[in-house]
């Protein structure tokens, strides 16, 4: 794989789950980065692991992605090549519960963030989708030009914030001067990013009760919590739990450096999925959890959330056709890293 020669990259909402794995691959590759986090849903002990990890100390600036004056600064500060977003709040069911929270930050938050790009004159951006915009899927495997249908707050954010990175790009094709200023700008929908780390410092650690299967799973099997909830196992699925594409974290961060990559040599906005393409259960995860790491997981039943789908998984032929890049981890090693992370804990 051939990683992009850039300099200096900021990942906002670096301290998060993506975004620190995603910093160890670039600070691995000769990269600088600079983090930018409000700390809302990470801890700035992650910098000392990502140091120990990669013998190399980040940069880190504590600001809100709402901060354009911030941010202005921080790109100018640091002559910033290019930025991945991370930053942004992802509960789906938080989202329902406070939309306009959602909108605030996520849509806000990088209206804020492409106007300080503009004004530091920082034109090539990697943003942190979802696969959650297809909404509930019209065919399987998904594409990337499958229809679009967000179902709750926080893919409708994400969506809307592709549909602004959309015409953003617009300016500079219509535009009878575009040069090598132009934007740069790729949408990634992740699928179902799990595991950590294989130095078992840094993973998913989400403050209180997890929203996603994994961290649920790994606290259960840890006894932190009682009992794993399985929404719903009424769906039309191979046992009647829900069906998703699993794909390892780390996977996930060589995806943004190809990305990063690609953009060196593509004006305009792009959109790839990143997953494996295999759809796994809720009741096959659990079941591979506990072969691997011997840990027993309980669980119980309840009744389906709403705006929960039965099966979501993607075809990857593109980004693989573009980039070069595929996942290569398996299921069993998510599980493993994601337990070893949790024992370190």
């Amino acid at each position: 794989m051939n990683f992009v020669p850039l300099k200096k990259i900021l990942l906002t909402g670096g301290l998060g789950y993506i975004g620190s794995h995603t910093a160890t691959v670039l600070m691995d590759e000769g990269i600088e980065v600079v983090l930018y986090d409000n700390l809302c849903n990470a801890s700035e002990s992650v910098l000392a692991r990502l140091e120990t990890i990669t013998s190399k100390k980040p940069s880190f600036i504590r600001g809100d992605i709402r901060d354009t004056d911030l941010l202005t600064k921080t790109l100018r500060a640091h002559s910033i090549d290019g930025v991945i977003h991370f930053a942004g709040l992802k509960a789906v069911a938080e989202s329902v519960a406070k939309p306009i929270v959602y909108y605030d930050h996520n849509v806000g938050g990088t209206m804020s963030l492409l106007k300080a790009m503009g004004q530091a004159q920082v034109k090539i951006l990697v943003f942190s989708s979802s696969a959650t915009v297809y909404g509930n899927p019209q065919f399987l495997p998904i594409t990337e030009d499958h229809p679009v249908g967000a179902t709750n707050p926080y893919a409708h954010s994400k969506l809307h914030i592709e549909q602004m990175l959309i015409d953003l790009a617009k300016v500079d094709q219509i535009s009878s001067d575009a040069t090598s200023s132009a934007w740069r700008i790729a949408s990634l929908r992740y699928f179902n990013p799990v595991g950590a780390h294989e130095s078992g410092l840094i993973g998913e650690n989400p403050k209180g009760i997890p929203d996603n299967l994994m961290p649920y799973i790994v606290r259960v099997a840890q006894g932190s919590l009682p009992h794993l909830k399985v929404f719903g196992d009424d769906y039309e699925t191979k046992d009647g739990t829900g069906v998703r594409d699993y794909i390892h974290v780390m996977d996930l961060a060589y995806g943004h450096v190809a990305t990063l990559d690609l953009l060196r040599n593509h004006t305009g906005w792009h959109v790839f999925n990143l997953g494996t393409g295999v759809g796994i259960s809720v009741f096959e995860m659990i079941k591979t959890f506990e072969a691997v790491t011997g840990q027993n997981v309980s669980y119980r039943v309840v009744p389906r959330r709403a705006g929960d789908i039965a099966t979501s998984y993607a075809k990857v032929d593109k980004v693989r056709k573009h980039m070069g890049w595929r996942a290569t981890q398996s299921l069993d090693e998510m599980c493993v890293s994601a337990w070893n992370f949790q024992s370190q804990l």
